[in-house]
């Protein structure tokens, strides 16, 4: 095939294929990304194709820049990071699996450059060449997570007990689902074969997560298991929790929770990325990810319970996103056999159900993918808008395939009458598959296309952690470490840092009580941010040998403080927004030539800042430097509250990042990331729309053409039995007039008549040529249409991809009325002085011990 015209949006996955003849036909199938809000449905027996036609689609998906999350039972889907631009037999060395090159009679490296040839090949055929591999890893980020293992990515699922963020009062019926399908899922891991929603221990645990949750509060499985003992609600129904359920009972049922926590094969259930749906669509600087969830290697109950948590975390995401008709992430099930059966009611039906029911809404599509077509509810398949069908196995597979494909057909209002699916589907082959989409007239037959990445089969543990291991190194150096709880500083140590009995007083130029500061004169103190062990560690780092650290004093020092609230309004855009500023001019201090132009913003709001000095041990102080004449001054305090307001009205701005195409911009609650996501998917919908008009502009125009087409060629059709009838008269009278000449008979009739049946003959075929020349001159007309609109499109898609780096920044300034000085006076500044000996004598240094400022003004 020619080299594919690249369109975003447009997913290419293959060429038509006439069944008749057995052969791809040179149309390419070409589908609209949006029809898969409606969702999709993929089956077929194992060799029919499958795995190589989703693997096409999530390539297109990657890139068209869509995120995804995937789940993957066996392994398969982890071909996606086998992508090999430069199609080096080395690149594919590690990956081709020895048995095949055995049974093939060939050696590892032999099979390894038979098989980048074979790739080679087939992209070419395909109309794919390497730049578009490359494209692909540049699209998307692609990364596969192991729960329960550290061969791929870690995943904690302590996240997925923590509260939803939703408020219950308004989400009530949507978190207390969520709590059922947790509740379920964590009763399958223990293995408690108990009713999931009518069952005590069901109840009670029910509303445990309800208590919490409604408080916003999070639980982790040590707060799950200490509830259970001592329940933070006393009545159950009409009932005290003890009849209802038995304290000894409650005991029993904590130690099986206990047990799985203690157990060691738990703990990397603990550690690694957290559930965060957000995250694992979007990386941290914005670009779209395949998030590729293995699960190959657990149980059956682990595999319910996680996935469980999986998609009621999806649920919970996708409640929280914007409307709209355009395509914002995909989730791909690779297969879903026991997940969403008919009759029975696993903890997975549900939360997948609400999915196929109302993510379309959200733009969240959904692919379903399965060999076993028997065993599902195709009642909630009657959701899905797309069918893939391969290859079946049994006649029942394809009865239970046809009956789900008409329940979506009924649902999307259509009939389907007038196609044999039944025949259809009899004569599919490998890689060829039906496509029934409910956005298109009729179905279609297609070939798969070659897929980029290499078809490996499914990989292993070990194999996943040979491609993921320079994959978590990078992600453990790009990720800073999020702590889970904020750690207490002392500000007293002893051991750290010990004072002798005994030591001097105040420090040379230090007293040991804060000078008298006049009533209107107000006087604060910066918290300690950096303890006095801390201190002695960073002077011990920065030290050529062993410090003998003699004692360690906190002093303070004088330097003036001014806070104020400065707003922020631009009504056109809506913006509305407070800023505090705390600024700090520190020691030496000289209020004759300040300005506030040289202080530092703290990043400490008043919230933070003391009325007292802290508190540290005997001996160590606080001990107080003296303060400028001039600073105990009500009239000099009043002055610099003057001048900040001033300084503050002329030069405060709130810097706001605008894209002027798409009329947005970032919110100044908003991260730079959070704006690129919101910017990314406003753009897909800005070039949606704008395609849609383009191809209902065209499509009249086309229409036009194509019926005037059809009317010609009949007209064709007419002429050219016109003309064979015509030649057929006049070889007849021909033949009449020599049998004539020789019997003897000659007439001038005879000779007439077959003149003029020649001239009719010569006329119909001209009407002939004409017919061809209008078809030909239509054709071209159709072509030279499709190519304008096929270009305008392109322009349309490398405009929007573009446009995404068209970034501005503006400022809006405050009005006078928009300052509003809170406080200015005096503040008290804790260092350490830290005195020691460094084998030679002893030195005295000073070492800040307040949140160093981070921004100048």
């Amino acid at each position: 095939m020619q080299k594919i015209a690249e369109r975003l949006g447009s997913f290419y996955l293959g060429a038509e294929y006439d069944l008749k003849k057995g052969q791809r036909l040179e149309t390419p199938v070409n589908y609209d990304a949006r029809d898969l809000t409606t969702h999709a449905v993929c089956v077929g027996m194992t060799g029919s194709g499958k795995t190589g036609l989703c693997i096409g689609l999530l390539e297109e998906a990657g890139i068209d820049r869509v995120p995804t999350i995937l789940i993957d039972p066996k392994g398969d889907i982890t071909n996606l990071l086998l992508q090999f631009p430069d199609l080096h037999p080395d690149d594919f060395k590690p990956w081709v699996n020895p048995d095949d090159a055995r049974r093939k009679d060939k050696t590892i490296d032999e099979f390894a450059e038979s098989v980048a040839d074979l790739w080679r090949n087939g992209l070419a055929d395909w109309g794919i060449d390497p730049e578009r591999i490359r494209m692909l890893q540049e699209s998307a980020d692609f990364t596969i997570y192991t729960p329960g293992s550290d061969a791929g990515v870690p995943v904690s699922i302590l996240g997925s007990l923590a509260a939803p963020g939703l408020d219950f009062e308004a989400n009530a019926e949507a978190v207390r689902a969520r709590i059922g399908g947790t509740v379920a899922a964590l009763l399958g891991l223990v293995g408690l074969d108990v009713d999931p929603v009518r069952s005590r221990e069901a109840i009670l645990l029910s509303n445990i997560f309800e208590h919490y949750w409604k408080q916003n509060k999070n639980l982790d499985l040590t707060k799950l298991i200490t509830s259970i003992q001592n329940p933070p609600v006393r009545q159950l129904g009409v009932f005290d929790v003890d009849t209802f359920f038995p304290e000894k009972d409650r005991f029993a049922m904590a130690i099986d929770f206990n047990n799985l926590l203690a157990a060691p094969s738990f703990q990397s259930w603990l550690q690694g990325d957290t559930l965060d749906v957000d995250r694992l669509f979007y990386a941290e600087d914005g670009k779209p990810r395949h998030s590729i969830f293995y699960i190959a290697h657990l149980s059956d109950s682990e595999r319910m319970f996680f996935i469980t948590l999986l998609l009621e975390n999806i649920v919970t995401w996708m409640r929280r996103q914007a409307g709209t008709t355009s395509l914002r992430a995909l989730l791909y099930f690779d297969e879903i056999f026991g997940f969403l059966p008919p009759t029975a009611e696993p903890p997975s039906k549900r939360p997948l159900l609400t999915l196929l029911k109302q993510a379309r809404a959200f733009g969240l599509g959904v692919i379903l993918v399965t060999q076993n077509p028997v065993d599902l509810d195709y009642k909630g398949l009657t959701n899905a808008g797309t069918w893939f069908i391969g290859k079946l196995q049994a006649e029942r597979d394809k009865d239970r395939v046809l009956q789900g494909l008409k329940g979506a057909i009924a649902e999307a209002g259509g009939s389907g009458g007038k196609v044999d699916y039944d025949t259809l589907l009899s004569k599919l082959s490998s890689r060829v598959f039906l496509l029934h989409n409910v956005h298109s007239n009729q179905p279609i037959v297609f070939q798969t296309r070659w897929a980029m990445s290499y078809l490996r089969g499914p990989l292993t543990k070990t194999q996943v952690s040979t491609l993921m291991k320079s994959r978590k190194q990078a992600l453990s150096t790009a990720t800073p470490a999020r702590p889970s709880a904020p750690v207490a500083k002392s500000v007293a140590s002893a051991t750290s840092a010990p004072t002798p009995a005994g030591q001097p007083g105040a420090p040379e130029g230090f007293s040991t009580t804060a000078p008298s500061l006049g009533m209107d004169v107000p006087q604060v103190f910066l918290p300690i941010d950096l303890d006095e062990g801390e201190a002695t560690r960073h002077l011990s780092q920065n030290a050529s040998q062993q410090l003998n650290v003699e004692r360690v004093q906190l002093v303070y020092e004088p330097g003036v403080i001014g806070a104020a609230d400065v707003r922020f309004v631009d009504q056109k855009r809506k913006i509305n927004e407070q800023a505090e500023k705390v600024l700090l001019m520190p020691a030496p201090i000289d209020l004759r030539r300040f300005d506030w132009g040289e202080a530092t913003r703290l990043s400490i709001t008043l919230r933070d800042i003391l009325d007292a000095p802290e508190e540290v041990g005997e001996n160590q102080g606080p001990f107080f430097a003296p303060v400028p004449e001039d600073a105990n001054s009500s009239q000099e305090i009043k002055n610099l509250t003057k001048k900040l307001s001033d300084w503050l009205f002329y030069n405060s701005r709130q810097t706001i990042t605008v894209h002027p195409e798409l009329g947005l911009f970032q919110h100044p609650d908003e991260t730079p990331r959070e704006f690129k996501i919101r910017l990314q998917q406003a753009a897909r919908e800005a070039r949606d729309e704008e395609v849609d008009k383009l191809e209902q502009k065209y499509e009249k125009q086309i229409a036009g053409l194509q019926t005037k087409l059809r009317k010609e060629e009949r007209e064709l059709a007419k002429d050219e039995a016109d003309y064979q009838a015509r030649k057929q008269q006049e070889l007849v009278g021909i033949g009449e007039s020599v049998v004539g000449f020789f019997v003897g008979r000659r007439s001038t009739r005879a000779v007439s008549s077959a003149m003029s049946k020649r001239r009719m003959t010569s006329k119909a075929l001209q009407e002939v040529e004409e017919s061809k020349d209008v078809i030909e001159d239509l054709q071209a007309d159709i072509q030279e249409v499709e190519e304008e609109l096929q270009e305008q499109t392109q322009e349309i898609t490398d405009k929007w991809e573009n446009l995404l780096e068209n970034l501005v920044t503006e400022e809006i300034s405050p009005r006078r009325t928009d300052v509003h000085v809170v406080m200015v006076g005096l503040a008290w500044l804790p260092s350490w002085l830290v005195t020691y000996r460094d084998g030679r004598r002893s030195r005295t240094e000073t070492v800040p011990a307040y949140a160093l400022p981070s921004e100048t003004h």
